[in-house]
């Protein structure tokens, strides 16, 4: 199968995507920490970048991200992009496009370690949605108005059961998946799109 071919391929969120990282209670443990996660998200959307640049962009010193790096490294989330560096420097990439969890499993896991891990994850996640939404608003103005036209924030109340609520997900998830790779990269007029999906109960008093 060639580069192209799989880059074309749909998603498959069941773990056989080798695109998708399944984290376990291993690779967890190694993210639980706020730099390491937005390291590994400035890899995956920017490209790579040594820890110098990847400082620069993140407001830290390279010191903290390279020892950070390293730790990344060890659990095969990030490895070294030899063919890029000149002399001394060593840039990282990411080693997958994204990653796939069930928080459930870990927050009842027997581990209070592991459970205090996601914990950090799900908040880190959290304040990155709040952060890229924020950007978005501040930054709307400079954008074209047919992406202002484009862009929504919405918000919808439903009773539904667990499986139902799931069911939404699942549904949700599909939907998007549609549109992956259908615009090629350089395409004129286009962007990344970013899409967040927040599901959760809220007490009806």
């Amino acid at each position: 199968m060639t580069e192209n071919e799989d880059a074309s391929r749909p998603r498959r969120h069941d773990g056989t995507d080798r695109r998708l990282h399944t984290v376990d209670a291993r690779t967890l443990r190694s993210l639980a920490h706020p730099l390491r996660i937005r390291l590994l998200n400035a890899l995956r959307e920017f490209g790579p970048a040594t820890a110098s640049k990847l400082g620069e962009r993140l407001g830290e010193s390279s010191g903290a991200t390279s020892y950070h790096l390293r730790q990344l490294a060890e659990s095969e989330l990030v490895e070294d992009a030899p063919e890029l560096g000149k002399g001394r420097e060593r840039w990282w990439r990411a080693v997958h496009e994204g990653a796939i969890f069930e928080s459930s499993d870990f927050l009842s896991h027997a581990d209070p370690e592991v459970r205090g891990a996601i914990g950090v994850v799900m908040h880190e996640v959290a304040t990155t949605h709040a952060q890229e939404l924020n950007t978005w608003l501040g930054t709307m103005g400079e954008w074209p108005q047919e992406w202002r036209q484009s862009s929504d924030m919405s918000d919808f109340k439903v009773r539904l059961t667990p499986e139902l609520a799931r069911e939404l997900s699942a549904k949700l998830h599909a939907v998007v998946e549609t549109y992956r790779d259908v615009v090629p990269e350089g395409t004129e007029g286009s962007a990344v799109v970013r899409t967040h999906l927040h599901v959760f109960p809220r007490p009806s008093e």
